[in-house]
């Protein structure tokens, strides 16, 4: 079979050839760019600075000034390597500190600018998820189950799974940045200020332990920064002569830092600078692991983040797209009408198709509204009063591996606004541009809804749909409008209720 050429954006006809991850972690900021050669990832360029955004958060979770223009600054660098990347190639996410962060829409703004791409804030789980696939991609696949633990600026997540799937994942909020500003402030290393830092981070671990010891592991993993760093610290200074770590070699270096008194004088054999002042919270945050769970010797792998998030998306373009399994699992969870959900999602596709360029909707936008349109009576689970209302409140609080927050709320709001009223202030909360683009899905939405309220496989017959900037206009078969006049005055009234959105709606 002939290889499959790129296009000139360079995406390949089954997907992108090279695609790129950004970590806006807080403490460090990743960037990896990858590409796809006859069915292997091939990593090719890296970039890493220490930004420590968790160090600009204050009191009332709020970034500073500083820590907004480090970001920033270290973005537009990223963004010069990542420029020449179509839209869709790169995910760039934000995890513990961009989720903790209030008042951050104008940074998260400023931050797309800087990167040339969007940046997505992921929960904790599918932060952990994405994790377990970096590390498990880094492994030999011995089909045993694994534990990995990454220790990160602001939290730590724990994941218990088997190749490439998690089985248990957590993420707590422990981190080597924050471990570090609350329990060492002043830098001063002691014994008491240790046994407070572990101490806490065995009470954090409680609630995760019973399961977690109960499901077992064959091997304990270690990822990213903090761990690789101990990890080197551990054999280059001689306390571990094995692979791995164990708690009384992590011990033992605890002993030596407590000799040495103060976070500045650690000159520690392959401890290196931008490592030093967040060290001790991290580990006292492994040795309170260790404990919790009774690890005996865990090991690192260079997997992690970014690796994963690469993973998933040439998954997406080569394998299975994560979030389709996601939708199809809530689907059988919540007992949507499968037949009435399908029905639903050819018509929005089938609307979607005309209007697409005219309204600047792109690819994640027709996912977007394929997904809504699957999981748009989600809420009958819960009672047929308000179900759409219900079936917001599942998609913004549910666990949904594969995505974002904002994909996630930006489901949920469709899934809100395809019924009952269709109110401004719906949107109100979302940047202008992706304001107007939900608007118009939204349209699409009811008007699939609307068109098989019967809920049977009698075919709509739409000759043609038509969409002008602020409007879209639809022609039936001749007398099908007076043949169903119910259809027809569910559609005038649908056009009074969007022509307050500025949406004009004409049939014929």
């Amino acid at each position: 079979m002939a290889a499959e050429r790129p296009d000139q954006a360079g995406r390949r006809q089954d997907g992108f050839e090279t695609v790129a991850a950004v970590d806006l972690g807080s403490n460090s900021f990743h960037m990896i760019v990858a590409r796809w050669h006859e069915g292997e990832v091939i990593m090719v360029d890296r970039l890493k600075e220490t930004v420590r955004l968790a160090s600009g958060l204050d009191a009332k979770n709020r970034l500073s000034a500083d820590a907004q223009q480090r970001a920033l600054e270290c973005l537009g660098r990223f963004g010069q390597r990542l420029r020449t990347l179509p839209p869709g190639s790169v995910r760039a996410l934000g995890t513990n500190t961009l989720r903790k962060a209030r008042g951050s829409r104008r940074f998260l703004e400023l931050a797309e600018e800087a990167l040339g791409h969007p940046v997505e804030i992921i929960g904790g789980r599918e932060e952990a998820r994405l994790i377990f696939l970096g590390v498990a991609h880094s492994l030999a696949d011995d089909g045993g189950r694994r534990l990995v633990i990454d220790i990160g600026g602001g939290s730590t997540e724990f994941i218990i799974g088997e190749r490439f799937e998690p089985q248990l994942a957590e993420s707590l909020q422990m981190g080597c940045v924050t471990f570090s500003a609350l329990h060492f402030p002043d830098g001063r290393l002691t014994a008491r200020r240790f046994r407070q830092a572990e101490l806490l981070a065995q009470l954090e671990l409680q609630p995760i332990v019973a399961g977690y010891r109960s499901l077992g592991w064959e091997q304990a993993l270690g990822s990213s920064g903090t761990l690789l760093a101990l990890d080197r610290i551990l054999h280059e200074a001689g306390i571990e002569k094995a692979p791995g770590m164990s708690l009384s070699g992590l011990e033992s270096l605890r002993t030596q830092m407590i000799d040495i008194g103060q976070v500045e004088r650690l000159n520690l054999p392959g401890l290196n600078d931008d490592r030093r002042p967040v060290i001790a919270g991290g580990l006292a945050v492994i040795i309170g692991a260790f404990r919790g769970l009774g690890i005996e010797r865990l090991t690192t792998s260079d997997g992690a983040l970014r690796e994963g998030v690469v993973h998933d998306l040439f998954g997406r373009f080569h394998h299975e797209d994560v979030r389709g399994r996601t939708i199809h699992h809530l689907r059988k969870r919540f007992a949507v009408d499968a037949a009435h959900a399908d029905r639903v999602m050819a018509e929005v596709q089938r609307l979607f198709v005309p209007v697409a360029q005219t309204w600047n909707l792109g690819e994640s936008e027709r996912d977007l509204l394929n997904w809504a349109a699957e999981l748009h009576e989600i809420g009958l689970a819960l009672a047929h009063s308000r179900y759409h209302k219900h079936g917001e409140y599942i998609l913004t609080h549910a666990d949904l591996p594969g995505f974002s927050r904002q994909e996630q709320a930006d489901m949920a709001l469709l899934v809100r606004a395809h019924r009952r009223r269709l109110q401004e202030r719906l949107f109100e909360d979302r940047p202008k541009l992706r304001r107007k683009r939900l608007v118009r899905l939204a349209v699409l939405l009811r008007l699939a809804v609307l068109l098989h309220r019967s809920r049977t496989d009698e075919p709509v017959p739409i000759q043609t749909v038509t969409a002008t900037r602020h409007g879209i206009a639809l022609e039936f078969a001749p007398d099908w409008l007076a043949d169903h006049p119910l259809t027809a005055a569910d559609l005038e009234h649908e056009a009074e209720q969007i022509a307050g959105l500025g949406i004009t709606l004409k049939t014929s």
